[in-house]
């Protein structure tokens, strides 16, 4: 065994790092009409995409799986194993098979490529040998570079499942240019967490119906305090044929504590208040109501009309900060 203790660790990450992008440059250079037709073959899938793998290029299939499902191509992942004992039957002749493996040989595979022949199912091959069994099957074979891995002994598998990885990604987004995918697509299939927060709209969490606290004009203060104090928004909208007068807010009470109850509504509200558009982001109302220091914003159409409420608590449900 070699003695190298003098090397830090740093030095030997910094080397893997530079064997892998190496590849990876090398890999997008070599791309060409295979990969464009592997693209177009995703795009025009009617059922879904199947992608299968065995050990780490297992690991690495679910993630590609999990990328085209969020980014708009129907996809899941089939272990091999479990192929052959019964999960054949959730691939279709609608599907295409994205199967991925280093040598082209993986045993494991064999059940699933018998079955890919026989039903006439269109299969994409990620592979490093061009003339291994899994590549001469498929009906487009993509081909990991000719390079070493990364670990210290060029075995466990980096290198190439790097550029499986980086592969399987270089697919799906090609896949969402050809589809015209927008942010707006994006958010129906990851509503959740920071990312799904960046595109949810305000009248996806707003108060609406009976939860918004409503008065008219001419109702006394004392039905203003029970409609706040019934709805706890600390805001009540003062309302005029439907459309939008003005808001009383628990500011406004303490401002007016002096014969509150013998004014109305109307003479008490803050007129042409601060107001959003159902279609705007759940951040842009964050930030409007941060940075004008209120708690909840009336949420109007475009001729006025009160459509909810929607409070900062709300949006900080939603994960927006």
């Amino acid at each position: 065994m070699n003695d190298t203790s003098s090397i830090s660790p740093a030095h030997h990450g910094a080397n893997v790092i530079r064997i892998e992008s190496a590849a990876l440059a090398q890999m997008a250079d070599a791309l060409g009409d295979e990969f464009d037709a592997a693209a177009t073959l995703l795009r025009d899938c009617k059922g879904r995409v199947v992608v299968s793998g065995m050990g780490k290029s297992g690991h690495i299939g679910n993630k590609i799986a999990a990328t085209l499902a969020s980014t708009g191509t129907p996809s899941f992942f089939v272990h091999p194993s479990e192929a052959s004992h019964g999960d054949l039957g959730m691939i279709t002749r609608d599907d295409v098979c994205l199967v991925l493996s280093n040598s082209g040989e993986t045993a494991e595979l064999h059940a699933l490529l018998a079955y890919v022949a026989r039903f006439d199912i269109p299969m994409i091959a990620i592979t490093k040998k061009a003339d291994s069994t899994l590549a001469r099957q498929a009906e487009v074979a993509l081909l990991l570079p000719q390079a070493e891995e990364a670990c210290s002994v060029g075995m466990a598998p980096t290198t190439s499942t790097t550029c499986t990885l980086a592969l399987g990604d270089a697919l799906a987004v090609a896949v969402m240019r050809m589809r015209g995918f927008r942010k707006e697509d994006f958010h129906v299939f990851h509503p959740g967490g920071k990312l799904g927060a960046q595109f949810l709209r305000v009248g996806d969490i707003m108060h609406t119906g009976d939860a918004v606290p409503a008065v008219r004009a001419g109702d006394s203060m004392g039905d203003v305090l029970v409609e706040m104090s019934a709805k706890g928004l600390g805001v009540a909208a003062v309302l005029e044929d439907g459309k939008l007068l003005g808001v009383i807010t628990d500011g406004d009470l303490r401002r007016n504590m002096d014969g509150l109850l013998d004014r109305d509504a109307g003479s008490t509200a803050t007129k042409k208040p601060m107001t959003i558009a159902p279609s705007c982001l759940v951040e842009e109302a964050m930030a409007l109501m941060s940075g004008n220091k209120v708690s909840a914003l009336p949420v109007v159409d475009e001729d006025g009309t009160l459509a909810g409420v929607v409070h900062v608590h709300d949006c900080l449900r939603a994960g927006a900060r």
